[in-house]
C-alpha cells in the first residue's frame, strides 16, 4: 500500500465524534476526527482540498521545514535568543488581534457545548498573552542545549570521543484546543535548533492562525526563513495523517490532547512519536497525613485549573482518617460545586447537598478535565498502591503523609513520570520545573519522560577525533 493510499485509509477509519460530541465535551478528549464537525470554524479548503493536494501540500511544507532547519544548525545562541525576544515583542504588540481571533474560537466552542475545562484551555486574554510572551523570554534566557557535551573520554589508542547535543531536525506537533501550545511548541523547537510544523485543530483555528502569523513575522524580521514554523491546520485531519506519515522529512511527532487523539497518533504514525499521556492523576491521603496540609493540596490539585493534565482526578483516603478528612473536604467541594463520584463508604460521609454520584468502574480510569473527582476509601497503603497501578496513566501520582516509610514504599511502587510527596500535582509542569515553556509531558519511558523542555527535544551525535587512526 503506497503512502497516499495508507493516508486515505487511516483518515477514513478515524471517528468523527470529536470535541463536538457529548462524551468528548465532558472532557474525555477528542480524536483527529473532531475537525470535520465544526464547519463554522473551518476554512473552505479543510473540506474541499483533495487527498492528492493534501499530500502534496503537507510534503511541500515539510520539505521547506527540513531545508529551513539547516539554517538553525549554524545559528548562534545569541541569534536564537534575539529571535525569541522578537517573538515575545511581536506577541505583546499583537495582543489585541490575538484575543479578537480567540474570541471567535471561544464563541464556536460554547455553541458546540465544549466543557468548562476545555474552554479554559482555549481561552486567551491580554493577561495570558502577556504570560505567554514572558514564557518565551524565559526560554530565551535558558542555556542553549545545542553543542552541549553530554560525555567525553579518550580511549587507550588515543582517539578522543565526545557525545554532543544536536538539533532533532523537524518536529511535528498535533494538539487540540490549546493555543498556548502553538507558541510553546514553536519557541522550544526554535531554541533547540529545529523547525516546527503545527497542527492545532479546528477548536483553536483562528487563534492558532494569528499566532503562527505573528511568529513568522518575527522570523522574517530576524532574517530567518519563515518556513521554520508552519501550520497545516488548513488541511484538516488528512493533513495530520500526512504529517504522521512524512518519515524522512519529519523527525519526530508529539501529540498533545485527549486519549483519542494521542492513541490515534501512536497507532497511525510512521514517524517516531513521543507519547504525551492522559493525566489520570491520583492523590493518596495516608493515615499519617497532616490533614491541615492535605486539604489545600487536594483542593489545589483539583481546582486551580481543572482542564489540565496535571489536575487530580481520583482521591484515595485511608480509612483511619476518612471521617475527619472527608467531612472537611466535602464541605469545600460543596462550596466549589465539585461533582463527586464516590464509593459506598466515601458517600456515607457526604452531606446531602453535595453533588454526589455512585462511582463506577469507568470513573476510576477517567480523566474528567472538569469540576469532578472520583473518591475511594482504602483499608491501607497497599490497597491504594494496587488501585493506582491498575488505573494510572503514568503521569503524576501523589502521596500526603508524614510517615517516611509509607512515602518511600509509595515512591518505590509507582511507575509514572512524576511522584509528588506532600505537594500539589499541579507542579508537574516544565515552567515550574525551571525548563521554561514545555513541549509536553511524556508518559512513555524511552528517550524522554515527564515534562519535556529543550534537552528532551534534541538528539546526540558522537564526534570521534583521531590523528590518522585506523582500526586493526
Amino acid at each position: 500500500m503506497d503512502q497516499l493510499t495508507k493516508a486515505s485509509a487511516a483518515t477514513s477509519a478515524m471517528p468523527e465524534n470529536g470535541l463536538a460530541g457529548s462524551a468528548k465535551a465532558e472532557g474525555t478528549g477528542g480524536t483527529l476526527g473532531s475537525d470535520v464537525r465544526t464547519s463554522s470554524v473551518h476554512t473552505d479548503d479543510v473540506h474541499t482540498t483533495s487527498e492528492g493536494d493534501v499530500h502534496t501540500a503537507v510534503h511541500t511544507i515539510a520539505t521547506g521545514a527540513k531545508r529551513a532547519a539547516r539554517t538553525l544548525r549554524s545559528a548562534t545562541a545569541i541569534q536564537k535568543n534575539a529571535l525569541l525576544e522578537r517573538i515575545a515583542e511581536e506577541l505583546e504588540n499583537a495582543s489585541a488581534q490575538i484575543v479578537a481571533a480567540n474570541a471567535l474560537d471561544m464563541k464556536a466552542g460554547r455553541e458546540r457545548g465544549m466543557a468548562e475545562g476545555l474552554l479554559d484551555r482555549l481561552l486567551l486574554t491580554d493577561e495570558r498573552v502577556t504570560s505567554i510572551a514572558g514564557a518565551v523570554r524565559h526560554v530565551a534566557a535558558l542555556p542553549d542545549p545545542v553543542g552541549e557535551v553530554v560525555e567525553g573520554r579518550t580511549l587507550a589508542n588515543g582517539l578522543r570521543l565526545k557525545k554532543v547535543r544536536v538539533p532533532m531536525g523537524v518536529i511535528g506537533m498535533i494538539y487540540e484546543a490549546r493555543p498556548n501550545v502553538t507558541v510553546d511548541g514553536a519557541v522550544l523547537a526554535l531554541k533547540a535548533g529545529s523547525s516546527a510544523i503545527l497542527r492545532g485543530g479546528s477548536a483553536a483555528l483562528h487563534s492558532n492562525k494569528e499566532l503562527v502569523n505573528v511568529i513568522r513575522r518575527a522570523l522574517t524580521a530576524c532574517d530567518f526563513p519563515p518556513e521554520l514554523v508552519s501550520s497545516i491546520d488548513d488541511y484538516g485531519r488528512g493533513g495530520a495523517v500526512e504529517l504522521m506519515h512524512a518519515r524522512g522529512l519529519v523527525d519526530l511527532v508529539i501529540p498533545r490532547g485527549g486519549a483519542g487523539l494521542i492513541q490515534t497518533v501512536v497507532r497511525e504514525a510512521t514517524v517516531p512519536v513521543i507519547e504525551t499521556g492522559v493525566g489520570n492523576v491520583h492523590i493518596y491521603v495516608d493515615k499519617d497525613a497532616d490533614l491541615d496540609k492535605a486539604i489545600p493540596i487536594v483542593l489545589n490539585s483539583k481546582l486551580q485549573r481543572v482542564g489540565v493534565c496535571n489536575a487530580a482526578e481520583s482521591l484515595l483516603v485511608h480509612k483511619a482518617v476518612a471521617e475527619p478528612f472527608l467531612a472537611q473536604l466535602f464541605s469545600e467541594f460543596e462550596r466549589e460545586q465539585v461533582r463527586v463520584h464516590a464509593d459506598e463508604l466515601a458517600a456515607s460521609y457526604a452531606p446531602a447537598s453535595l453533588i454526589l454520584l455512585p462511582a463506577t468502574e469507568d470513573d476510576w480510569a477517567r480523566e474528567y478535565l472538569a469540576r469532578e473527582i472520583a473518591v475511594k476509601i482504602v483499608d491501607d497503603e497497599e490497597e491504594a498502591i494496587e488501585h493506582i497501578l491498575r488505573y494510572s496513566s503514568g503521569h503524576t501520582e501523589a502521596i500526603v503523609s508524614d510517615n517516611y516509610g509509607a512515602i518511600q514504599d509509595f515512591i518505590d511502587a509507582m511507575d509514572c513520570a512524576v511522584v509528588a510527596v506532600n505537594a500539589s500535582t499541579r507542579f508537574t509542569d516544565g515552567g515550574e520545573f525551571g525548563m521554561g515553556a514545555e513541549i509536553g509531558i511524556s508518559t512513555q519511558k524511552l528517550h524522554a519522560r515527564g515534562p519535556m523542555g529543550l534537552r528532551e527535544i534534541t538528539s546526540t551525535t558522537w564526534i570521534v577525533e583521531g590523528d590518522g587512526h585506523v582500526r586493526c
